[in-house]
Order: C-alpha cells, then sequence, then structure tokens
C-alpha cells in the first residue's frame, strides 16, 4: 500500500479531531499526511485555503513536528473525492460528524458512505476525546474479518497497546440442523458444543496474526450474547474498534454490514473499517 495517510476536512470541529488522530498515525507509520478538502462551489475554495486547511495544517504540525503534510483541494462531491484518495491510501480517516448536517444525526453521512465503498482501511474519528485501553477486534470468521485482524494486531503493535479479539455469538443466529421430518421445535441445541466450536473459530481467526506479531498481548474472549450491544459495551474501554466492512449472515449485495453499522453509530471509541486485504 501506499506509505499516505489521507484526512478529510471540512471546517468542522469533528474534521479537525480527525486531523489529530492521522497526524498521529502518519507519524506512527513513518507515512506522509495528506490532507484533503472537497468543494462543489468555487466560491468555498479561496476561505478553505487560507482558512480551515491552513488550520489543519498547523494542527498536524503540531501533533507531529516534522511530519511530511501535504493539501489536496479538489472540485466534487465529498465522497467521490475522498473514495478515489482512499485507493491509494494506506489509512484513510475522517470525523464522525461534519459540517451541513442535521443536529441530531449520529454520524456523518460522508463516514458511513466512505466505510461501504471507500478502498483500503478506514478510520472513523467518534467516541470520547484520547481514548485509551486495548485495541478491540471483532472476530465472526469471515474473509473480511481476517483483513481485519491484520488491521487490528498491526495498530496494536504500532501503539504498543493490547488487543482484545472478541467473538459473540448466540443461539438465534445459529443454523439449527435436524434430520428427517424431525419437529424443529424440538431440537435440543448442545450448548456446550457450540460454545467449544466458537470458541476454536475465535482461536483459528486470531492464529496466524498472533504469530506475526509475537509481542501484542492478547486477550481472547468468545460470549454468548446480543453480538450488538456486546461490542458497544467493550468499545467503553477500549481505544480503537476494529470490524470487516462485512461479515457472516449478510445479504449478498450489502457493502457494509450490520455490526460494521451499529458500532460507527454507536461506539465509544474511533472505529476503523476495513475492506479487502491489509
Amino acid at each position: 500500500m501506499n506509505d499516505t495517510v489521507v484526512v478529510g476536512v471540512d471546517g468542522s470541529p469533528s474534521g479537525l479531531a480527525a486531523v489529530d488522530v492521522a497526524a498521529r498515525e502518519a507519524r506512527l507509520r513513518g507515512a506522509r499526511l495528506r490532507i484533503v478538502h472537497a468543494f462543489s462551489r468555487p466560491a468555498d475554495l479561496d476561505p478553505m485555503v487560507h482558512g480551515v486547511l491552513a488550520q489543519a495544517e498547523q494542527r498536524a504540525h503540531d501533533r507531529a513536528p516534522g511530519l511530511e503534510i501535504a493539501r489536496t483541494v479538489a472540485s466534487g462531491e465529498t465522497l467521490t473525492v475522498l473514495r478515489s484518495e482512499s485507493r491509494h491510501a494506506a489509512l484513510t480517516v475522517v470525523g464522525g460528524r461534519g459540517r451541513g448536517g442535521f443536529g441530531d444525526l449520529l454520524l456523518g453521512s460522508t463516514a458511513v458512505q466512505l466505510a461501504a465503498h471507500g478502498h483500503g482501511p478506514l478510520l472513523v474519528v467518534r467516541g470520547r476525546p484520547d481514548p485509551e485501553g486495548p485495541v478491540l477486534l471483532a472476530v465472526d470468521g469471515s474473509p473480511a474479518g481476517a483483513a481485519a485482524a491484520g488491521f487490528a494486531f498491526a495498530e496494536a503493535a504500532l501503539h504498543g497497546a493490547p488487543l482484545v479479539a472478541m467473538h459473540v455469538w448466540n443461539t438465534w443466529s445459529e443454523p439449527t440442523p435436524y434430520e428427517g421430518f424431525a419437529d424443529p421445535l424440538n431440537v435440543v441445541v448442545d450448548l456446550d458444543r457450540l460454545r467449544e466450536r466458537h470458541q476454536g473459530l475465535l482461536e483459528e481467526a486470531v492464529a496466524p496474526w498472533r504469530d506475526a506479531h509475537p509481542g501484542v498481548a492478547v486477550e481472547l474472549r468468545a460470549e454468548r450474547a446480543r453480538v450488538r450491544h456486546a461490542l458497544l459495551d467493550a468499545s467503553r474501554e477500549a481505544r480503537l474498534v476494529v470490524a470487516g466492512a462485512r461479515g457472516h449472515g449478510g445479504f449478498a449485495g450489502m457493502l457494509l454490514g450490520s455490526v460494521s453499522q451499529a458500532l460507527l453509530y454507536h461506539a465509544d471509541c474511533p472505529v476503523a473499517v476495513v475492506r479487502g486485504a491489509v
């Protein structure tokens, strides 16, 4: 991947918070930082270049002195511009809320659309300020989850943080096989067997990344609970939660899974959504 971290700015407090995080991520990676602003009206250009972009660049320099920084100003719709920029970025960072949204919206439309349609890892800055704690990895055993695991372990290593790999399961989402014409209502679920299977899935999903990052302290959690609620609760003690763009159980046409969406809207810390290989 390219050695550039891209951050989208729009003059909002959320966008400036994203600059802080992006500057730190670029410094840790030894990468360049590209500050990107998209404008749709020519009248917006001059004040952005001489105002918000300059403020964002100065803020990045303050957070990471010596960091190589470039500005990009592009004419076009924000999602289209950032999607194009994300194609060649090691990481794309945006704020959870932008300018122009309604006050009661929990997440800006650019963030959720970019999570669904962008390229590579996306980090959405939301939740409590300056979060501490482990990197929280949502494990589901899917191909997208494998890419998320690689990203989460790399992040934990960069930050010198522990990692919690969490796999949440429940009997509602389990297929219940039965033979012949037996009444499915009379099928007894073997909980011990299910626990063993899900614990094995968790260990298998984490094993290659654990071997690749032996310095990262790892805690495995396989919990029987409601998936979204359990992950959102765990996000209260995490510095970052990482999930794949899509997991098991989604409709084939969906580009962003329901668990990823719930985290983007409600997590108490920044959220990274990972698409494809890392």
